[in-house]
């Protein structure tokens, strides 16, 4: 018999007490507690509608297992029982057996008919083969993206979230931001949803080679990455299209080449 895991709470509350306490409100419902420190009311400040169609508290329910797997509280590998996840979030099971196969199908989680569901494991192969996507379209998306007088505020603002964030859940969420300003006016809604369903492998990707930097719960490494981040903004303010386009597929390949080296396709992270 599978032994059970110990499940994380979810701690995070972005904008403070009062945020968390807001959030529950408004997701507490008959048979949830309506605590601030409930998962469930955490997890309404990250809904993004990207599950579509799915009922609010599996969406909410969906977001917080998704928290916990982008900010490593649920490990590579790691158990996803769904008895216990209901249990820590205060609902039912079937929100959370919805939840886990749109995460599966998201690419975020596992699901096997012997081991159950479990946290994807993230190597080397995988991370190369979405960046290598990320490498081949987004530069495209962005270079359509660049016209004269396009208002880049919200990648301005996306990018000084980032450096002011408290940790690496507020940096990873802004950096999704700032990615998804730089091709969202490619004019191709086929091509932003394809970037769109990235993100989250991106961000799967990016928690495991955060993981193996030293102090990387309180500050992963950003430094080089705002800085190529601050440079494609600059030339896509310049309408500079194909030089922005060939800093942002150097900031794409570069992050594989130095969390990923070569010759560690076996590896596990």
């Amino acid at each position: 018999m599978m032994s059970t895991p110990h499940i994380p709470s979810f701690p995070f509350t972005p904008g403070g007490p009062d945020a968390s306490k807001a959030a529950a409100s408004r997701t507490a419902t008959p048979g949830t507690a309506a605590s601030g420190t409930t998962a469930v009311g955490v997890a309404s400040v990250f809904l993004t509608g990207a599950a579509g169609a799915l009922p609010s508290r599996t969406v909410a329910v969906l977001e917080a297992i998704k928290h916990a797997i982008l900010t490593g509280e649920l490990g590579p590998g790691q158990a996803l029982v769904e008895t216990d996840l209901a249990e820590v979030l205060g609902v039912s099971k079937t929100p959370v057996r919805e939840a886990l196969k749109t995460l599966a199908g998201a690419g975020l989680v596992t699901m096997s008919p012997y081991k159950g569901a479990a946290v994807r494991v993230v190597d080397a192969e995988l991370a190369r083969h979405v960046y290598d996507v990320r490498r081949l379209v987004e530069p495209e998306a962005l270079v359509r993206s660049v016209r004269p007088g396009r208002d880049w505020q919200q990648a301005h603002q996306a990018l000084a979230r980032a450096d002011s964030a408290a940790d690496q859940v507020g940096r990873s969420l802004a950096n999704r931001d700032f990615h998804r300003e730089l091709y969202l006016a490619c004019g191709n809604p086929l091509l932003v949803r394809l970037l769109d369903d990235l993100r989250d492998l991106t961000a799967l990707v990016s928690v495991s080679a955060w993981r193996h930097q030293p102090g990387w719960e309180q500050a992963p490494s950003w430094e080089r990455e705002a800085a190529e981040h601050q440079a494609v903004l600059m030339a896509a303010e310049e309408d500079d299209a194909e030089r922005a386009a060939s800093l942002l597929r150097h900031h794409i390949t570069s992050f594989v080449a130095r969390n990923f080296p070569n010759g560690q396709e076996n590896q596990n992270l």
